[in-house]
C-alpha cells in the first residue's frame, strides 16, 4: 500500500477531515474544520509536516499553499479546488483527487470562501502560510 493508499483509506474509513502520515511512521487523524488543524500541527512544530503525505476533506489554495510551504511530500483530497492545482503542480507537490471544483464554498454554500477569495489571486505563498501559521 502506498502512503497516499494509506492516508485515504483512513481519511474514509474513520470520517476524519484531516488524516496525517508523519515521516516517522506515524499516522493521525484530526477533526477540525477548515485548515484549523494544519495550522495548529504547524504553530507546535513548523517542521512536523516535512516530508508528511496528508489526505484532508477539503484542499483549497489556502491549504495547498500552507502544506507546500510546509514542505509535504504528498496530497490526497476528497474535493480539490482549481486554485490549489497551479499551486502544487508548480511547487512539484504529488497530489491525488476525487472531486475538482471551481472554488471551495463558504459555510452557508452560497459562494465562495472568504480565504479561498482574499489569497485566489496571491502568488507569494509565504504571504498566505505567514497570515495563518506566523
Amino acid at each position: 500500500m502506498t502512503n497516499i493508499e494509506i492516508v485515504k483509506e483512513k481519511l474514509y474509513s474513520t470520517g476524519a477531515s484531516l488524516v496525517v502520515l508523519y515521516k516517522n511512521g506515524e499516522c493521525k487523524e484530526y477533526y477540525n474544520r477548515r485548515v484549523e488543524d494544519i495550522v495548529a500541527i504547524l504553530k507546535n512544530n513548523k517542521d512536523s509536516l516535512n516530508g508528511a503525505t496528508i489526505a484532508d476533506k477539503v484542499i483549497g489554495k489556502v491549504a495547498g499553499s500552507i502544506l507546500t510551504v510546509a514542505n509535504v511530500a504528498s496530497i490526497y483530497a476528497d474535493t480539490i479546488s482549481k486554485f490549489a492545482i497551479p499551486v502544487l503542480e508548480e511547487n512539484n507537490i504529488n497530489y491525488e483527487y476525487k472531486n475538482m471544483v471551481d472554488f471551495i464554498q463558504n459555510n452557508d454554500k452560497t459562494g465562495m470562501c472568504p480565504m479561498e477569495n482574499k489569497f485566489k489571486d496571491e502568488n507569494n505563498l509565504m504571504n498566505i502560510y505567514n497570515y495563518f501559521v506566523k
